[in-house]
């Protein structure tokens, strides 16, 4: 192993066990969605992995179709971890949305499912990862047949845990009473969308996932960068995603005059409690005790760095709590 990491890495990191599971995770997780093997390269990747990893994060999170052209993201990661101790890591990826052509390349089938994760495993370079998630409900295929494959996937040793992903309250209280019925492996942890913009989670799916014992690890915890205060200036910085990949429209459509004064009276906020606006938003959803871990994304090592600091201060005072959500309903 070319690299020697830090030797403190595990003594200033929270972590949190995923539902009632025997799984922890660290408080801040590290995903590649669209940054490794997309629109940064394995150099970036590697330092941001080495550095998170350093500062205690353990969990790194990706899915079959992550990367440009998908797939990449898994074969630039995959390159990484062979110089990682990999009993330290938690790995995980996805399955379900679309990969590659006919009829058995996206959705939720078992030929689907267990040929996604081959493929995963083989661009990954592993054995087994840690966790595999259904990405998203198929609305054709029965739910005994998805979570049956990834029972299937745990007894051949390929997952040690199962997970879903964008699943509704019902769908995976659905989910749960499948498992349950048919002694299928555990839903161990839910991914979900969930952000101070986006709560719908809060009525809908959190009640289910309390109550059944599972983990939850919300992805685009700062609204793929709305939530900092990266653009609440008066241009686009140039090395975002916004300027990188998305454009002045993406903007134009998620930047409303009335959504930027929200964002500033929360950006000062954030600054009165000594964060910037990230960081708040992200000790803000590590708040609730049934979240396991925020999954962020990062284009470099000073983003790593900075939202990891966000775990200085998850405290919020009630008339805090009540002025976000008069901001945020």
């Amino acid at each position: 192993m070319g690299h020697d990491f830090a030797s403190d890495r595990y003594d200033h990191m929270t972590y949190r066990r995923s539902g009632r599971s025997g799984l922890k995770l660290p408080a801040i997780s590290l995903g590649a969605w669209e940054t490794f093997g997309g629109y940064r390269d394995h150099h970036v990747a590697r330092e941001c992995l080495y550095r998170a990893f350093d500062l205690g994060i353990t969990h790194f999170d990706i899915a079959n179709n992550y990367g440009t052209p998908a797939g990449n993201a898994e074969k630039v990661v995959g390159e990484i971890l062979k110089d990682m101790p990999r009993d330290e890591l938690i790995i995980s990826t996805k399955a379900g949305y679309w990969m590659w052509n006919g009829p058995y390349g996206e959705w939720g089938s078992k030929k689907y499912m267990v040929a996604s994760c081959d493929q995963s495993l083989k661009r990954l370079g592993l054995d087994y990862v840690d966790i595999f998630y259904h990405h998203r409900p198929d609305p054709d295929t029965p739910l005994e047949e998805t979570l049956g494959a990834l029972d299937l996937l745990v007894r051949q040793g390929k997952a040690l845990y199962i997970g879903v992903s964008n699943y509704s309250g019902a769908q995976y209280a659905e989910a749960v009473r499948v498992c349950e019925r048919n002694g299928f492996a555990p839903i161990t942890i839910h991914q979900p969308y969930y952000n101070m913009l986006g709560r719908g989670i809060e009525k809908d799916l959190l009640p289910q996932t309390e109550k059944a014992g599972t983990g939850v690890i919300p992805f685009c915890p700062l609204a793929s960068g709305i939530l900092t205060d990266k653009y609440l200036g008066n241009s686009i910085p140039a090395q975002s995603r916004a300027a990188e990949k998305w454009g002045e429209d993406w903007v134009k459509n998620n930047l409303s005059p009335e959504r930027l004064k929200v964002l500033t009276e929360l950006n000062d906020m954030a600054q009165s409690r000594g964060q910037s606006l990230a960081q708040m938003a992200l000790a803000w959803i590590l708040r609730l005790p049934s979240v396991t871990s925020a999954l962020i994304g990062a284009s470099s090592v000073k983003q790593v760095e900075e939202n990891v600091k966000a775990l200085d201060n998850l405290d919020f005072t009630k008339e805090e709590l009540d002025r976000i959500d008069k901001l945020t309903p």
